[in-house]
């Protein structure tokens, strides 16, 4: 009897820590080495788009405060929306840094494919293991100068700071429901989504590319809610968002994260 209640116990004490919410808030990572390029032009057009799917990253409020990353930190498009400090190492290339050893925050908007044709350290900046930064342009002059091309840099993960909640962008048609989700605080990086209709359970979705996420079942004419899970495990519900009413290209404001 003894024996059945411990079993009893330990089972159920697994089953809650699997369910529970998981206190605090995210902190960020160590500090890392990596590189770091630039792109895009003096007023960052030319990083509008991107592999995340962000589409104008003024309008989505991420203005040039962005980074394409390399395949070493872009896990595939997982990284999407995760932030970042980033400072010139002025141990390694102190001829090129800002004075001051000033950092800027970043989020990952973009991926810097790899180029195979030229070598990992002349030109194949991006070329896996390498961890890289291809910065918009105005966020490089803030660390380094524009005759380096290329410097030597210290990173790590930090906390996004939003403002506002979270948004969640449904287009698609009747049967295929594509919903990009943007500005999102805490760890940045979404890796799981679920959506309900108010007439429907949870429906894990899955990811299409970037932060977008799909799902064939017919929700039209449902009230909209969406349950998020961060690269922290953390999580974050937002019910009803969406109205019964909504209609594809539309946008809505969730609950976000906190910091």
């Amino acid at each position: 009897m003894a024996k059945f209640l411990l079993r009893f116990i330990i089972l159920l004490s697994i089953t809650t820590s699997s369910r529970a919410i998981i206190p605090g808030v995210y902190t960020g990572g160590l500090w890392e080495n990596a590189h770091a390029t630039f792109y895009g032009g003096a007023d960052a057009a030319g990083t509008m788009g991107g592999a995340c799917g962000y589409g104008n990253l003024y309008s989505q409020g991420y203005g040039v405060n962005t980074a394409a990353l390399s395949t070493a930190l872009f896990n595939n498009g997982l990284s999407c929306g995760a932030c970042f400090e980033i400072s010139c190492d002025a141990s390694l290339d102190g001829k090129w840094c800002i004075p001051g050893k000033p950092s800027i925050l970043v989020t990952a908007t973009n991926f810097c494919p790899p180029n195979y044709a030229l070598p990992n350290d002349n030109g194949g900046w991006c070329n896996p293991p390498r961890p890289h930064f291809d910065l918009a342009m105005p966020m490089f002059l803030k660390i380094a100068q524009y005759r380096a091309g290329i410097v030597a840099v210290n990173f790590r993960r930090v906390p996004c700071m939003k403002t506002g909640g979270i948004r969640f962008t449904i287009n698609g048609f009747r049967y295929f429901n594509l919903v990009l989700i943007t500005n999102v605080a805490g760890a940045g990086d979404i890796v799981k989504v679920s959506i309900k209709g108010s007439n429907t359970p949870w429906i894990q979705m899955s990811r299409n590319w970037g932060q977008n996420w799909q799902t064939n079942v017919v929700i039209v004419g449902q009230a909209l809610s969406f349950r998020l899970t961060a690269s922290d495990r953390r999580t974050t519900t937002s019910m009803d968002v969406a109205p019964a009413d909504w209609q594809f290209g539309q946008t809505f404001v969730g609950r976000n994260f906190r910091v």
